[in-house]
């Protein structure tokens, strides 16, 4: 029968526009300014403290709409951004370091829509600004690390040599001093360590010692290396959290700009952005009686430090590191049979051979994993650097009974969200040096408000002047296509809501303009196609059904052609280019969608299995 769907097809297409209709409505509702309180290090916030910022807020008189605490994270709701303001400095001061408090805009979505997961789309930062962190890396730690690394290197070259030396250390200026016993050890080493080290300076003290500098070019390459691998990891983690079309940038010879649009989950992303943790795997020496060296660090041998435990417990280890985080390619998260949170990893093909190569010689021995984390300490040095204090924990000590390949499992981590954490740190990388977030801000959109309305508004009159001629042209098919385009910009947004990590954009908008374009381009050939049909003497429903058939291979056609060149952009472009391809994409298969299924289904609705003596195209 022409032009006459079965009942399944009317269904499908009817639950395609409402579950997009609903998933489209969280857009209609505005936002609340708020502040989202949340403990560090995967700690939570708890009912206690809840307590206490309850009472804060309201000994303060801070006006509020509600507070709530949900998952470990504490809510609160304001009336204006002004409030919020003054209520996150209050907040900052009273919990101190142990929790971060970050500005956030919640949306005012009803609870029906929440139960099913439905939320606004995230605008990018053009549209609606965001936040902006302002990090500070710390190259003088960098430069102490490589410093460190040099002095056991030095250490170990100058015992193969067999130069005797007196002491080896690093002085207030981050610099080694090496001292001898005679001028002739010192000639001796200068001559040896210059031919090794090209990018140190090494200089006769004239009190038989050697002063040891890294060369200024070698800095500028160190701080280079460091600024360039941290703003690519630093990108990787805002990819993770879920973060899209956010920008990481230079600023100055030390410093970062992140730039989050939409602010969405910022007191998470605060956490991800600004934790410095790693892990290093180090041998326990169990040949020293721990409580003599509790009692006189004296009878530690040079090679051996003492760490403690989560619990406190006292461990010596090995200063060696057999392995460090910068040798994982893969972690995740999960449970164990015994209920525990265990970090799952994957190591490198080098990091894998060196994990077995040393497991298989050390079988018996004990292999502690050491958990470092950089913090702020609250104090500048005198050039004005943040001075960050570096903690250690040892989160496992394991028994290494057979060789350990590329892959294996951490236990010992306090709770899951901190195995969760821990393993999206280590899965992104770890950071070339400790950073710290110095200026935190929100910034409105970078376009500008009044070109942000022109160019919707130029959008918006470009779609009415398109309905008024598809109507005047085409009538009442006319009038059929201007309802699917409708259906079509219901389905983009319920869409463009659902999927994770799509940012909307301005340029994001004019891929959804152009894709509404090529939706009427569709149906002005369908139109068409039946007019012409008509004029063939074909009966209306005849035509009509022709129409449509002989349309289709234009209309796929012409939408590939596009949908290839919008592939091509979002692979090969950068940014906004990729935000108009990604909009441009979603809007041509919708479109295809409703041109073709969605004015046909009207189309049906209206002609079928009636006797239609003139149409009204």
């Amino acid at each position: 029968m022409l032009n006459c769907y079965p009942k399944w097809n009317y269904i499908v297409l009817s639950l395609v526009i409402i579950i997009s209709l609903l998933y489209a409505l969280p857009n209609l509702y505005g936002e609340n300014p708020a502040i989202q309180i949340t403990g560090k290090n995967g700690n939570f916030a708890d009912q206690h403290f809840f307590d206490v910022i309850k009472k804060l807020v309201i000994e303060r008189k801070l006006k509020h709409k509600s507070i709530s605490i949900k998952n470990g994270v504490i809510t609160l709701l304001f009336n204006n951004i002004d409030t919020q303001l003054i209520a996150k400095d209050i907040i900052e001061k009273k919990v101190g370091k142990k929790y971060i408090t970050a500005i956030n805009l919640v949306p005012l979505v009803p609870k029906w829509l929440n139960f099913i997961s439905a939320k606004p789309m995230k605008l990018g930062f053009d549209l609606r600004g965001g936040v902006q962190f302002l990090i500070e890396l710390d190259i003088h730690n960098l430069i102490k690390k490589i410093q460190n690394q040099n002095l056991n290197n030095m250490r170990d070259d100058l015992r193969k040599i067999n130069i005797p030396y007196n002491n080896i250390y690093t002085n207030e200026h981050s610099n080694l001093e090496i001292n001898f016993k005679s001028h002739h050890d010192v000639d001796s080493a200068l001559i040896y360590l210059k031919s090794i080290y090209k990018n140190l300076i090494l200089k006769n003290n004239h009190n038989n010692s050697i002063v040891v500098k890294i060369a200024p070019f070698y800095i500028n390459e160190i701080r280079e290396k460091a600024i360039q691998q941290n703003i690519y990891i630093l990108r990787n983690r805002i990819n993770q959290i879920g973060l899209s079309e956010s920008s990481v940038q230079r600023q100055g010879s030390d410093h970062i700009i992140v730039n989050i649009p939409g602010i969405q989950d910022i007191a998470r992303a605060k956490e991800m952005i600004g934790t410095t943790a790693t892990l290093e795997f180090r041998l326990v020496n169990n040949n020293i009686n721990l409580n003599a060296a509790l009692i006189s660090k004296n009878i530690l041998p040079s090679d051996t430090e003492i760490k403690y435990m989560v619990n406190g417990q006292p461990v010596i280890l090995y200063k060696n590191t057999i392995l460090t985080g910068n040798h994982i390619t893969y972690s995740n998260s999960s449970i164990d049979e015994y209920g525990n949170p265990v970090v799952n990893i994957t190591l490198d093909s080098n990091g894998g051979d060196i994990m077995s190569l040393f497991t298989r010689k050390n079988i018996g021995k004990y292999i502690a994993t050491l958990f470092i984390e950089y913090k702020d300490s609250g104090q500048k040095d005198s050039n004005g650097h943040a001075i960050l204090t570096k903690n250690e924990e040892i989160i496992n000590i394991a028994n290494i009974k057979a060789p350990v390949g590329n892959s294996f499992s951490i236990t010992g981590i306090k709770n899951l969200n901190l195995a969760h954490q821990l393993s999206m740190l280590l899965r992104t990388g770890t950071l070339v040096t400790p950073i710290r977030i110095i200026e935190e801000h929100t910034v409105g959109p970078t376009m500008g408000q009044q070109n942000i309305i022109q160019g919707l508004k130029s959008c918006l009159y470009g779609l009415v002047a398109c309905a008024i001629f598809m109507i005047l042209f085409y009538k009442i098919f006319g009038l059929i296509s201007i309802i699917a385009l409708l259906i079509n910009l219901i389905i983009i947004t319920g869409v463009t809501s659902i999927l994770p990590g799509i940012t909307l954009t301005m340029s994001g908008i004019a891929g959804i303009v152009l894709s509404l374009a090529v939706s009427v381009d569709a149906n002005i050939l369908i139109n068409e196609r039946i007019k012409e049909e008509l004029h063939n003497g074909f009966s209306i429903n005849k035509a009509i059904s022709k129409g449509y058939q002989k349309a289709l291979s234009s209309i796929i056609d012409s939408n590939i052609t596009t949908l290839i060149k919008a592939l091509i952009l979002y692979v090969f472009g950068t940014s906004s280019i990729k935000g108009f391809a990604i909009m441009t994409i979603i809007g041509i298969i919708t479109s295809m969608f409703t041109a073709i299924i969605g004015t046909r289904t009207i189309v049906n609705l209206i002609y079928s299995n009636k006797n239609i003596k003139k149409l009204y195209i």
